[in-house]
């Protein structure tokens, strides 16, 4: 599997700066990025799956430009949204896990869709209709739909968010059972022990970078000491 390069990657609209300029190599099977509302992680997440252009530098995957060449993307990396009703587009269970594997141009793109709902024991899904699905079954939904399309890397943007607790621990163990590389997207460090590597964002910029343990505790010492002045929750 390739590596994801970052080189002098900056994000801002507007003027306004949402990420520094950053250099950064990932090739970990484990990396997890961590910061408070704001820190610009989804807008990260972003970047590394290709859906929106670095102001400046370049983000690349084995030297494919993640943005300008969509089919690359397509074919290496998944993404996974906080929220799925932002990702889902289709009625039915069926024609979502199709979907991608058609934009792939896949000429077995509905049997290759049934066999990665079976996968998951989910085959009596192909036909249900989305909106019946509970949360935690639309972000499996999701998932079961990024894994068909078999990419290298998953990104996945807060996929604990909103969801409760046994949903919580058997998506954990979903994803720890991955053979993909995996980046995930966190406020919690909870989420991210045990990781190779943890990616600490603060204001747009990288904070700390290193091993999960070092890097967590050091997030957590933070926040014990931040103010509760909710302005933080601004952008």
């Amino acid at each position: 599997m390739g590596e994801i390069r970052l080189e002098n990657a900056g994000y801002e609209v507007a003027g306004r700066e949402i990420l520094a300029p950053m250099n950064l190599v990932l090739s970990a099977r484990r990396v997890g990025i961590v910061g408070r509302n704001g820190s610009g992680k989804s807008t990260l997440a972003r970047l590394l799956a290709g859906l929106i252009a670095p102001s400046r530098g370049t983000v690349r995957l084995a030297g494919d430009d993640l943005f300008a060449d969509r089919r690359a993307a397509l074919a290496r990396v998944g993404i996974l949204f906080q929220n799925p009703d932002h990702q889902i587009i289709f009625p039915t269970c069926g024609e979502e896990v199709a979907f991608g594997l058609a934009q792939q141009g896949r000429k077995d793109a509905e049997p290759a869709a049934r066999a990665a709902l079976a996968e998951f024991d989910k085959a009596h899904w192909w036909d249900r209709p989305v909106g019946s699905l509970s949360g935690g079954q639309r972000h499996l939904l999701c998932l079961i739909a990024v894994l068909a399309m078999a990419p290298e890397w998953l990104i996945l943007d807060e996929p604990f968010a909103g969801l409760d607790i046994p949903t919580t621990r058997a998506l954990h163990r979903r994803i720890a059972a991955l053979e993909q590389k995996v980046v995930l997207i966190s406020h919690d460090p909870a989420a991210l022990a045990g990781f190779d590597r943890v990616i600490w964002l603060e204001g747009g910029a990288v904070e700390a970078d290193g091993p999960a343990e070092a890097v967590l505790a050091r997030f957590g010492a933070a926040m014990e000491g931040a103010s509760d002045d909710l302005t933080d929750l601004a952008g």
